[in-house]
């Protein structure tokens, strides 16, 4: 077991570790749990049951939080022509092409979310050893492989989360940050929650939302009553 500071345990203290919690209750609790100076992530973990070893229930999307994950996301379109355009003017902070790809071959990355067009793809591929494995890969299932480049470099700026389910059937996010407050978290923490319920899949067998704890990144975790989430998304 991992020891923690007086400042933790004290907050600790106050939350009951064996209880589910009313959402706006468990949100409050993990903002007013802040103890340090920086403003720190509010985060989620849902325990899924599915099994990800088998395709037909690995869960992977994306959602857009109603008020943004509270981060400055630098993001990478791969395009050419008058789709360059179209992303520089929806806010992409880089466009390019071949020379984009030889640059990042040269060991640039700094950049955080990759949108290709799809006539693109062919040419990101050979730097897919790179961006694979940093989770950077334009992907169709993710919506970053598309000609609809303004739309999701504008998604992406305004708060577009993407997650997929772990080992184990977790899934695990940060969807905002402590500053944003009570009322904003409790909106983004539903509308994440709602995103996973509608991927259920067919072939998960039993109870599929099983349990589901939020934290800031310092702060002790709390667990939410999933009935009652489902409650209020009705």
């Amino acid at each position: 077991m991992p020891k923690h500071g007086k400042n933790f345990n004290n907050k600790l203290s106050k939350i009951d570790r064996s209880a589910l919690y009313e959402v706006k209750e468990a949100v409050d609790l993990v903002v007013k749990s802040k103890y340090v100076k920086f403003d720190e992530t509010f985060d989620i973990a849902l325990k899924l049951g599915v099994d990800p070893r088998h395709a037909d229930q690995m869960i992977r999307s994306s959602v857009t939080l109603p008020h943004g994950t509270g981060k400055v996301t630098r993001v990478l379109v791969f395009a050419k022509g008058a789709k360059e355009a179209e992303a520089l003017e929806a806010g992409a902070d880089y466009v390019g092409n071949e020379e984009i790809v030889e640059k990042i071959k040269d060991g640039w990355l700094e950049f955080d979310k990759t949108v290709a067009t799809p006539d693109m793809m062919g040419v990101v591929g050979k730097i897919g050893r790179i961006l694979g494995p940093r989770n950077l890969m334009p992907n169709a299932k993710l919506g970053t492989v598309t000609f609809d480049v303004a739309d999701v470099v504008k998604e992406i700026k305004a708060g577009k989360v993407d997650f997929r389910v772990e080992k184990g059937g977790i899934v695990h996010a940060g969807i905002g940050k402590i500053s944003f407050g009570t009322e904003k978290l409790v909106e983004n923490f539903l509308a994440f929650v709602s995103r996973i319920i509608q991927l259920k899949p067919s072939t998960s067998k039993g109870l599929y939302l099983r349990s589901i704890t939020i934290s800031s990144t310092m702060g002790p975790g709390v667990k939410v009553d999933q009935l009652a989430v489902r409650a209020m998304l009705k």
